[in-house]
């Protein structure tokens, strides 16, 4: 029972920073840099619950909006550039932050006498909120799932609002989008900005249920695996995010475990069939639609779309 508790926390986890690249991607940007703003998140909540002594329901709002003003940052300069130079100046940026973790070193006297906090290269032990509080593993799930919940839900209200029609104009064609008065420099920041408070979110709950976080569990493979989330689900569809997240984390990496390194070669392999196969994303079939709200890949109604049929 308590790999099955485990697991789901882990699903919970990465499908929190598969939706934090759902928002960055509904723009037209592909962004590595949901890792650095994930152990943004992960560090800053852990110091402010072991170190500063703060509540949970403190910590975690703090470190995503901590998250969101690094996020934020990063977005205004990565106005400038676009495509694939996007894609390696994000991944500058989440190396820089791996390694300034690498090498952060600031220890506090803990609760007992005993030094407490980032120690460089051996990472930051101690964090210890869920059990000194006496949370279980279900408890722990229960956190997490809610948080999904919660955030699947005002995503879905983005998506259909104002914002929602800004970000997905922006995604099919910036130019076009300029052309009728689209602010493009606050469509793109604001996904950033949402996006980094959403990793953060994410990195918290990450950093109190391992008890345990350090630099390498913050490499480019994790920001590879948070925006396969979304691709693979299709942007059309939060549910997508959520059960792409189950394929890869549920069946491909722990039931096949057998397998050895060569999952890492049916990851790259299963990108390559549904960008042939469905480069919409997993849910297109009717009951994706109906998830939706009647839309259909490309943002239009199904009733929209057989009325241009008709004309």
């Amino acid at each position: 029972m308590d790999f099955y508790l485990g697991l789901a926390q882990v699903i919970g986890v990465h499908t929190l920073l598969g939706l934090s690249a759902w928002c960055v991607l509904q723009t037209g940007q592909v962004s590595l840099a949901q890792g650095g703003f994930f152990a943004v998140g992960a560090y800053a909540a852990g110091m402010l619950t072991s170190m500063a002594g703060w509540p949970l329901w403190l910590a975690l709002p703090a470190a995503a909006f901590i998250a969101a003003v690094v996020a934020i940052a990063v977005g205004f300069p990565a106005l400038r550039v676009k495509g694939l130079m996007l894609v390696v100046a994000t991944t500058a940026f989440a190396e820089i932050v791996r390694l300034f973790f690498f090498n952060l070193t600031w220890r506090v006297p803990g609760p007992e006498g005993t030094p407490i906090g980032p120690d460089g290269s051996l990472g930051f032990g101690g964090i210890r909120y869920f059990p000194s509080n006496g949370w279980t593993s279900t408890e722990i799930v229960l956190l997490i799932w809610g948080l999904v919940l919660i955030v699947m839900a005002v995503l879905a209200w983005l998506d259909r609002s104002r914002v929602g029609t800004l970000w997905r104009a922006v995604g099919e064609d910036e130019v076009a989008a300029q052309s009728v008065g689209v602010n493009l420099t606050a469509a793109k920041v604001s996904a950033f900005g949402i996006g980094g408070a959403i990793a953060g979110v994410a990195g918290s709950v990450f950093a109190h249920y391992t008890t345990h976080i350090e630099h390498s569990n913050f490499t480019i493979l994790l920001a590879t695996f948070a925006i396969a989330y979304p691709i693979l689900g299709g942007l059309s569809s939060l549910f997508g995010t959520v059960l792409a997240v189950v394929f890869i984390q549920g069946i491909l990496i722990e039931g096949l475990r057998f397998l050895g390194d060569w999952r890492s070669l049916l990851f790259g392999a299963l990108i390559l069939l549904m960008m042939l196969v469905r480069p919409s994303g997993m849910i297109t079939s009717p009951l994706g639609r109906l998830l939706r709200g009647g839309r259909t890949p490309d943002g239009q109604s199904d009733a929209g779309n057989k009325e241009k049929a008709h004309a």
